[in-house]
Parts: C-alpha cells; sequence; structure tokens
C-alpha cells in the first residue's frame, strides 16, 4: 500500500521537532549538529530571534493579499536586493525551480520582444541543477533527472562542464543565453574557477547574448560574499536565487538588468503565493544580515577554519577521504566509499550531512557557526569517518 506522504524520498528514520541554532533535537532528546542546513537553506540556522521575530510580527498583522495588490514587505526586500547586487529589479517566487522557470521565460521573451523569437537555445552544463521542474530538468538533462518523464521542454543544449572548445563551438545564431551555477551544489561542490567565471561574461558580451547565473545554492552568503559570482568581479543579466534567502521561510527571487526584463510586462508572468507579506517580511530581515560585511567576513574567517581542521580530517582518514573542496561555507569532501555511508554513519554520531554527486558529501553548515561548533563538528566528523572506514 503506498503511503499518505508520496515515497520519493528515502528519509532517514530521524524526527526532528525543534530546532537551535545549528543544532537539531531528535523526538528522543538526542542533539544533532547540523552540518546541512536543511541544504543550504537555514543560513542563519534554526530558530533565530530576528527571524522569528519578523515572521511574528508579520503574522499578526497580515499573511497574504496576493500580487493584486502593492506589498510593502516586497518592496522592501525588493529595494534591499537591487541596491546590494547588479539587479535593477525583482522577481519573487516561492523556490528554486520556480526562479529557473522565470529565468528560462525572461530569456526567451527577451529575444522574441527583439525580433528574434527562433533565439530559443540556452546552454547548460553536465552535473547541474537546476530543480525538478519541466524546465528545470531539461536544463540538467542527466537521465536520472530526465528519465520517465518525456517529452522534455526543447532548446536546451548540454555541454560536459569545463570544455571551452565545446563552449565556443555550441553558439549559434539560435542561443539565447548560457546558465550555470558558480559553484555546483547538487553536482558535488564544484566551483568555476574565477578566469572560467569572467571568460563567460566576456564570451556572453561577445556574442550578445544573456549570461544566467544560478545562484540558489551558492548564494546568500554561503560562499562569503552576498553572491558568488562577486569573487570573479562580473556580474550576471539574470539570477536564480532561493534557499538561504529565506532562511527556512519557503522564498525564491529572480534578479535581472532591466534589459534583459524588458519583455516581462504585465501579464507575462505570475505567483500567488511568490512575495507574500510573511516571506518578504522573513527575506528582509535575513538580507539585513547576511549583506552586513562585517557577518561576510566572519563567514570567510570561519570557512577558513573549518576548511584547515577538514584537511587534518582527511588526513587522518586516507581510507575515507581523498580530498576537501568547495567555497567558502559550501564545501565537499570527496570520498573514496559511498557517501551514502557518510552521511549514515553522521547519524550515528550525531552529525548532519548532505550527499552529492561525484562521490561527496557536502556541508553546508548555517553562516553564524561558532569556533566552538567547528570542534564538535570536527570531533564528530571523525568519529562518522571511523564508522565508515572499509574493512580491513
Amino acid at each position: 500500500m503506498i503511503p499518505s506522504v508520496l515515497p520519493t524520498y528515502n528519509r532517514a528514520k530521524l524526527n526532528f521537532v525543534k530546532g537551535e541554532g545549528s543544532w537539531l533535537i531528535e523526538a528522543d532528546g538526542r542533539r544533532f549538529l547540523d552540518l546541512g542546513s536543511g541544504i543550504a537553506v537555514n543560513a542563519l540556522g534554526h530558530a533565530h530571534p530576528a527571524l522569528v521575530q519578523a515572521l511574528t510580527d508579520q503574522a499578526q498583522k497580515l499573511w497574504h493579499v496576493s500580487n493584486l495588490y502593492e506589498i510593502p514587505q516586497q518592496q522592501a526586500l525588493a529595494d534591499k536586493l537591487v541596491a546590494a547586487t547588479f539587479a535593477d529589479t525583482v522577481f519573487f517566487t516561492n523556490s528554486g525551480t520556480e526562479s529557473c522557470e522565470l529565468a528560462v521565460k525572461m530569456a526567451r521573451k527577451y529575444w522574441y520582444d527583439k525580433g528574434q523569437p527562433d533565439r530559443t537555445d540556452i546552454i547548460a552544463f553536465s552535473g547541474s541543477f537546476h530543480g525538478r521542474s519541466s524546465a528545470g530538468i531539461a536544463a540538467a538533462g542527466s537521465e536520472k533527472m530526465t528519465k520517465g518523464f518525456g517529452p522534455l521542454l526543447p532548446g536546451f543544449v548540454h555541454l560536459d562542464w569545463g570544455d571551452h572548445d565545446a563552449l565556443h563551438a555550441a553558439i549559434t545564431d539560435t542561443t539565447a543565453a548560457i546558465l550555470i551555477e558558480p559553484v555546483q551544489g547538487e553536482g558535488g561542490i564544484r566551483p568555476l574557477p574565477d578566469q572560467c567565471l569572467k571568460g563567460l561574461r566576456a564570451l556572453c558580451d561577445e556574442k550578445g547574448i544573456l549570461l544566467i547565473l544560478d545562484e540558489v545554492q551558492c548564494g546568500m552568503g554561503r560562499t562569503g560574499r552576498l553572491f558568488a559570482h562577486e569573487w570573479a568581479g562580473i556580474t550576471p543579466d539574470i539570477m536564480m536565487v532561493a534557499k538561504g534567502i529565506g532562511g527556512g521561510f519557503p522564498l525564491g527571487a529572480v534578479l535581472a538588468t532591466e534589459d534583459a526584463a524588458s519583455g516581462m510586462t504585465a501579464g507575462t508572468h505570475g505567483s500567488t503565493y511568490g512575495g507574500n507579506p510573511l516571506g518578504c517580511a522573513v527575506g528582509c530581515a535575513v538580507m539585513d544580515h547576511v549583506s552586513d560585511p562585517a557577518f561576510l567576513e566572519n563567514v570567510n574567517r570561519i570557512a577558513g577554519h573549518l576548511r584547515q581542521k577538514l584537511e587534518g580530517l582527511v588526513a587522518a582518514h586516507p581510507d575515507v577521504f581523498e580530498g576537501v573542496r568547495g567555497s567558502g561555507l559550501m564545501i565537499g569532501l570527496k570520498c573514496k566509499v559511498a557517501p551514502a555511508d557518510v552521511v549514515q554513519a553522521g547519524y550515528a554520531a550525531q552529525v548532519i550531512t548532505v550527499p552529492a554527486a561525484d562521490n561527496v558529501v557536502r556541508l553546508l553548515p548555517p553562516l553564524n557557526l561558532t569556533e566552538d561548533e567547528v570542534a564538535e563538528a570536527l570531533t564528530r566528523l571523525d568519529a562518522a569517518a571511523s564508522l565508515a572506514a572499509k574493512p580491513a
């Protein structure tokens, strides 16, 4: 018999009933150090006082009115994002998947309005993850994502990650945009080198096509800058955002330049819940924290400290790990054993990690992780590694 919750997840037998900062409390009272943050969502940890206050204050006033009316909290968050980024305008969604849908529509509508309706192809890359909607799985293109869900949305060109020659050869008169994650998350914490991101921006400028960045997982302070592309000193035309922007409340956004968004006029897109007062009130509180230069400086400091300790962990367990990679507090442990075994061993050691492709375990802790929590993380990861070690 099928369970009442559709069984599309192989869920761990854990029931968390409370969260406090970087900690999750199981129903039986055990305390787990959360190095997953709900897959990079809980940017400020669990039950952060400022987010609780923002949500509570707004909940006592107004929850929902729809986008048929002005929403002051939405305007406030849009203004904060525009002031802090390349963007001239913002559309709010409920998730990264919805952000992908709009980014694709926006790029294609841009060329339609410029009298080039055949310019619909979007170049994407192996190992990518852009959500699980029709556009998202078509953009990723992997068999794992697409098998059984055809026919797929057409208009996506898939290239190997890092194949520069193939990229140049793939651009034609029907190319609308290039879509890429500055740091692949699901693909195994693979940062795109700064020089490659600079090269992509230059190529898009040269060919007159749009650059779409997916910063759903790597954005909102995760890499030590507000957005990961800032490290390369470039800007996109369109950017997908979600996860950390709501600090745990379902919220996403598409940021764009005025030119890239020029085709999106009244009636071309919508969302019933997107940009609701509750989500945007929390989003404003998140932005006030993660956009603070002092906060980001501390993210970099803690990230450097954690990275150094993880290098020691890898050296201590050469039969389990082969390296550390990533950017900021978006870290991957490359494994010699199955990542699922390391994650499972972590449950026994009461530490939460997240599996990814390319034999990687992800560490995506809250951005306000403390030095004491780093020390505790290493103790528990060391115990997990010992449990996951290959038999002698």
